[in-house]
């Protein structure tokens, strides 16, 4: 760490020596702040003990307001002035803070968040007196992480003061509050310092009421050598320039907003800019080789282009003069929404049009498309509380795709892809008893990180897309302004939601209580299974049943109170009756009991019955046996009858009944072989999707050749139907085919993987021909795929090739997936090289540390390898990720999902008991996993494997 430390200061230029000196005083002074500020903790305990003994004498509540988990809510922040003053070469700042306080009750006691911070003057002044209030004390309750000042008299209701502290701090080397990234440029290291607050880190910036309904202005000014440049939330007002190459920026005061989207930067970068229609000046800030070779230009494009759908789509103008993209090295998150200067890192918006595939375009357009969305779900209108993150994950998630239909509207993302992106994935974490429901109890400040998952965004967004398709889309879009116009500047919750959308359903004639219905969803966990049967003994009536879907029966409910048996939805049903040629429009029908009887007039002898049209709802459908053959046979004999998306709903929903146990496992074998003549991508990617979790709970038993040749023979035909890409290096990025192309690498994705011995020479040659020309001739669409199976293949020459140009390659779509590549090989002494590698911060960026772990733990030839590092290294992983949202949770799954032995079970359990803290949630979640792919080895494997020997001979 020390050696660290010194390194990165080496790295940064020299400055003139009065100034150097000045602020290594500062730097003597803040370590000296800090060693005295952990010698005051031990006094800090007795004083706390102390008050809360004279709180308890005055009859007041048994916990004094700084030991409770909420800021007491006696006083209200009205405006913040801060000034900082950022000192990059030693990497500590400086800050002041004045805060105008409104008084609500009258109090004693000044409470509000401050975490690893030094304190060197505490100020309370009435607002239009001179007349100072005495501080009689102040302290630091490290537990809630909350800054106490006492003072010698009350301050008086409906009053307004002023708070002022002037205190320093360091610029973290993590990923979290005000934080310091670097990058190289002609040879030599440059710093940056950016922030991270959401959802809690605010308070390491700078003293704050750090929970979102404590709204107020901000007036920020950012003190920084003259060789940076500093951004804010708003614009630059004015620019101060001192003599000794130092300048102040002060920004504009920001309209009413909480302090996790608050955000600055001190950086050296460039950036190019750009104009909407309404006016709203769009720059994008990276460093500079990067705006230079135009890699910013598409996030800027798509951008201004996204800034006016959102305003014509909300009926609400986007309430900023100007909004910053800033392309960072190194970060937690893909981005963060911060309202006017959103944060991204680097691979999740930098585009190099000459070497990124449509995948890597796809991916960087979402998070845009996400994180616009969030000027308005969020930063304009706010959740009460974390209980409802996904108030404004759920919105943005969801207009990702909506979105980005709108900028390729023949990509359909929003009525097919966000099928297998969205649904079929949270469906797996949802069918867990570990699991949660969308608005869950936030009690602790430890309790928040556990709310940011992928229910809270991918649940969230099935729910509303479920709510928007049983409104109709129009009036959805009127509720979702008429919410935008009345809360925005302010905070909702889900009722208030709830209500608008009835209002705008009521305005159309309809009646419909969406907070009935949406309550069931929203604050029941996981989801149902609709059962359709259909009644030998009485002509069209169908038996329709619902009951909570979980993976593992023997699984007790989380909540022992409530058995599976109580849980019940209001289901929006929609259902139609098919034959060979022909299937009818859909009608809806509300399920909302165990067991209803339903009479479907158009149901024939030899009629099928498909329920879920197109997938809006978030529920999986079975039928009896009869019907599934039926389906399967319409197939096989015409599959076009069935929609797309409900083809791909199919496959899904058939391979996880049956690995729920609620089908025979040979069903969605059966419904793949149709494939062959399958010409859409969706039912592909549904299929390759679902077959990967098998795969996974086969690939290290002795039979799995078995279960290999059957996939590749479903492939085969139409891998060679399809062929290779030509390479498309001078065409443009964005093709009209995207469907064929995309259908295209995810066949050939199959073949490699499950060895197809075409495919593997294919792959072998170009990896070949770019190591002997050093030309890379790869299309660019299947890349990843090429590189891993050349890795998988070839000899470790072809790895070594691979790491240096991981190393040389200034791109960083391309950087990714050299990295990803790497985790492929089979020689578990290079997969143990690149796992130790991997925590090197130097080598591989943190951020991308954890999916090199996890690639590896997908390798069959490296899972136990990655499993005993990821125990070795959990003291460290923990300490570097254990705060950063979704870090340890996706760490943790990634490690553990195909874990499936009795051996590996009992030592999962071992390890959770000996590790200390963190993660909890997620490692119930992991016990539950292994448990149920254990149980599915004992219970179903073998009866997969006879069922495919028998296949298998037959054809």
């Amino acid at each position: 760490m020390i050696e660290e430390e010194a390194a990165l200061r080496n790295g940064s230029r020299g400055l003139p020596p009065r100034t150097t000196e000045r602020h290594i005083a500062v730097h003597k002074r803040l370590v000296l702040g800090f060693a005295v500020s952990i010698l005051a903790l031990l006094a800090v305990t007795m004083i706390a003990v102390l008050l809360s003994v004279r709180f308890e004498e005055c009859g007041a509540a048994e916990l004094p307001p700084w030991a409770r988990p909420r800021l007491p809510r006696h006083l209200r922040p009205l405006h913040y002035n801060l000034m900082l003053s950022a000192f990059m070469e030693n990497f500590t700042f400086s800050g002041e803070v004045n805060v105008q306080l409104e008084v609500r009750n009258a109090s004693r006691y000044i409470v509000l968040h401050a975490h690893r911070m030094h304190i060197e003057a505490v100020r309370v002044a009435e607002d239009k007196l001179a007349g100072g209030v005495q501080v009689a004390r102040t302290f630091f309750y490290p537990q809630t992480q909350m800054f106490v000042v006492v003072l010698n008299r009350s301050l008086e209701v409906q009053k307004s003061y002023n708070l002022k502290i002037i205190y320093n701090a360091l610029i973290e080397n993590e990923l979290l509050g005000f934080f310091r990234s670097s990058y190289v440029l002609h040879g030599e290291r440059r710093f940056l310092g950016v922030t991270q607050f959401s959802p809690t880190h605010a308070r390491k910036a700078f003293p704050c009421f750090d929970e979102p309904i404590y709204k107020a202005t901000f007036k920020i000014s950012i003190r920084h050598q003259a060789t940076y440049l500093s951004l804010s939330n708003m614009p630059v007002e004015t620019s101060v320039f001192e003599e000794d190459g130092w300048v102040t920026d002060h920004f504009s005061q920001t309209p009413l907003m909480s302090t996790y989207y608050l955000a600055w930067a001190v950086c050296n970068f460039t950036y190019r800019e750009t104009v909407t229609k309404s006016g709203v000046v769009v720059r994008l800030y990276a460093r500079p080789d990067a705006i230079r070779r135009g890699s910013g230009d598409y996030a800027l494009n798509i951008t201004r282009r996204l800034i006016e759908f959102y305003e014509d789509y909300f009926k609400v103008p986007y309430s900023l003069p100007k909004l910053d993209l800033l392309a960072v090295p190194k970060h937690p998150y893909a981005a963060m929404e911060n309202w006017g200067l959103s944060v991204f890192v680097e691979q999740r918006i930098l585009l190099d049009p000459s070497i990124s595939s449509i995948l890597y375009l796809l991916d960087v357009t979402m998070v845009i498309v996400h994180e616009l969305c969030h000027q308005w779900f969020g930063d304009l209108v706010t959740p009460v509380w974390w209980e409802d993150v996904w108030l404004k994950e759920g919105f943005a998630h969801y207009f990702e795709f909506v979105g980005t239909d709108y900028l390729y509207p023949g990509w359909n993302m929003e009525k097919q892809r966000f099928l297998t992106d969205v649904l079929h994935e949270v469906m797996l974490l949802d069918g867990l008893a570990s699991s949660h429901p969308v608005s869950q109890e936030v009690q602790q400040a430890s309790d928040i990180d556990r709310v940011f998952d992928w229910i809270a965004y991918k649940k969230g967004a099935a729910l509303i897309r479920m709510l928007a398709s049983f409104m109709g889309h129009s009036v959805f879009q009127m509720g979702l302004q008429d919410y935008l116009t009345i809360h925005k500047y302010g905070n909702a919750a889900r009722n208030d939601l709830w209500n608008t959308l009835s209002k705008a359903l009521k305005r159309v004639g309809k009646s419909v209580n969406i907070q009935e219905v949406m309550d069931q969803w929203t604050l029941q966990m996981g989801y149902p299974v609709i059962t359709i049967l259909g009644n030998e003994t009485t002509d069209n009536i169908i038996v329709i049943s619902q009951e909570r879907f979980v993976y593992d029966s023997d699984t007790k409910p989380k909540d022992p109170a409530r058995g599976d048996n109580s849980y019940l939805w209001q289901i929006p049903l929609t259902i139609a009756v098919g034959n060979t040629s022909h299937i009818s429009s859909e009608a809806i029908i509300w399920v909302s009991n165990k067991s209803e009887h339903h009479r479907i007039p158009a149901l024939q002898e030899a009629s099928w019955l498909l329920g879920n049209i197109n997938q809006t709802g978030y529920f999986r459908v079975n039928y009896d046996i009869r019907n599934w053959r039926l389906l399967i046979n319409q197939l096989t004999r015409n599959h076009e009858v069935i929609s797309v998306s409900n083809r791909a709903g199919l496959i899904d929903d058939a391979f996880n009944l049956a690995r729920a146990g609620y089908l025979p496992q040979n069903i969605p074998l059966e419904i793949m072989r149709y494939l062959s003549e399958e010409k859409d991508f969706l039912p592909w990617h549904a299929a390759s999707r679902a077959l990967y979790p098998l795969d996974k709970l086969l690939d290290r038993t002795e039979n799995y050749n078995i279960f290999n040749e059957y996939i590749l023979r479903q492939v085969a035909s139409m891998y060679l139907k399809l062929g290779w890409p030509t390479n498309n290096l001078n065409k443009s990025l964005v093709q009209a085919s995207y469907q064929h192309e995309e259908l295209r690498r995810e066949v050939i994705m199959l073949a490699c993987s499950f060895g197809n011995k075409h495919c593997h020479q294919q792959a072998a040659t170009l990896i070949s021909d770019w190591i002997s020309s050093n030309r890379n001739r790869i299309p660019l669409n299947v890349r990843d795929i090429v590189y891993c199976t050349g890795v998988s293949l070839m000899d470790e020459d072809v790895w070594e090739f691979i790491w240096m140009k991981f190393h040389s390659t200034t791109a960083v779509s391309e950087k990714k997936i050299l990295l990803e590549a790497l985790t492929c090989s089979d020689d578990r002494n290079l997969l143990n090289r690149l796992l130790n590698l991997s925590l090197n911060s130097e080598v591989v960026l943190d951020q991308d540390a954890i999916d090199v772990i996890i690639h590896v733990a997908r390798n069959p030839h490296g899972r136990d390898l990655a499993w005993k590092f990821f125990r070795e290294k959990w003291k460290i992983l923990n300490a570097r990720y254990g705060e950063a949202l979704f870090m340890n949770s996706k760490l943790v799954s990634g490690v553990t999902e195909f874990l499936n032995t009795e051996g590996e079970l009992r030592e999962l359990k071992n390890f959770i008991k000996s590790y200390e803290g963190g993660a909890a949630v997620s490692f119930s979640r992991a016990v539950e996993t292994v448990e149920a792919n254990v149980r599915w080895q004992r219970l179903y494997k073998e009866e997969l494997f006879q069922w495919l020997r028998k296949s298998l001979t037959q054809h």
